[in-house]
């Protein structure tokens, strides 16, 4: 079961949904998150889902509060602009049935506000330190590729990868059943365990804003990926650790899994 509690409903006019959710080097993350505090997003709802980790984080030592994805809008200021609703969250599904739920679910609700275009947002492992990343590209019309020219995008991730896991590859193929038009952006980042790329998320975001027609101030980048590194470490080792728990569950005993049930 996945839900959506709206908190606001925003009137927006062809808006494009830019997915940042946790991936590799946590690149659309940061990328995204960036792009709400820069551009003064309002957060207008959460979506909870019963495929995210089996944990309440803890914030302040005492506050108790599901793991969620949220949706933030942003009005076009200027010529050229478009209205943008942006997704981040404290991580993606469990499951892979999950992933089809929860962006099934997502879809269904930026369907109703108007979008008929999607820019995910992931990073691309090579396995080695990039000290200029490049940005690869994927798109779900060959029609887009004239859109797209010029942005600094390398329509090459084919030749890299042969699939896009997760949000950022659902979405794409899911909304292409929808008719809604689906952009990949993947910045070229090392792939190592627990390290935040803000790099590549650079790199990401120079593309992104060309795109858009908006302008960001990149200068406090470095410090907000510090801030957001900490948080998105955080969730990490907690869900390592829940994974820890599961694993050890499923294979107990029936009588030691019966304890286990209650261990919090």
């Amino acid at each position: 079961m996945t839900k959506i509690k709206v908190l606001d409903t925003p009137r927006l006019n062809n808006p494009v949904l830019i997915e940042g959710l946790p991936g590799v080097g946590n690149i659309g993350r940061v990328a995204v998150g960036y792009m709400i505090s820069e551009l003064g997003a309002k957060k207008f709802a959460h979506l909870y889902s019963e495929h995210f980790f089996p944990f309440v984080m803890l914030h302040d030592n005492f506050e108790a509060r599901l793991l969620k994805n949220e949706f933030y809008y942003w009005k076009a200021k200027g010529k050229g602009q478009r209205d943008l609703i942006l997704l981040v969250g404290d991580c993606q599904s469990l499951s892979p049935n999950g992933h089809y739920d929860v962006m099934e679910t997502t879809l269904d609700f930026v369907e109703k506000l108007g979008v008929k275009e999607v820019i995910t947002i992931g990073g691309l492992a090579t396995g080695e330190i990039e000290e200029k990343p490049g940005v690869l590209g994927a798109v779900t019309d060959k029609k887009l590729l004239k859109k797209y020219k010029g942005t600094g995008i390398e329509f090459t991730a084919g030749e890299k990868v042969g699939y896009i896991v997760g949000a950022a590859g659902l979405l794409l193929g899911l909304g292409n059943e929808r008719n809604i038009s689906g952009l990949c952006l993947l910045g070229e980042t090392s792939g190592f365990p627990i390290v935040t790329d803000p790099k590549a998320a650079e790199a990401v975001l120079r593309a992104v804003t060309k795109i858009l027609g908006i302008r960001l101030n990149m200068s406090k980048l470095d410090q907000r990926v510090k801030e957001m590194e900490r948080f998105i470490r955080r969730v990490e080792n907690l869900q390592k650790k829940a994974l820890m728990q599961i694993s050890k569950e499923e294979h107990a005993p029936v009588a030691e899994k019966e304890q286990l049930r209650y261990i919090g």
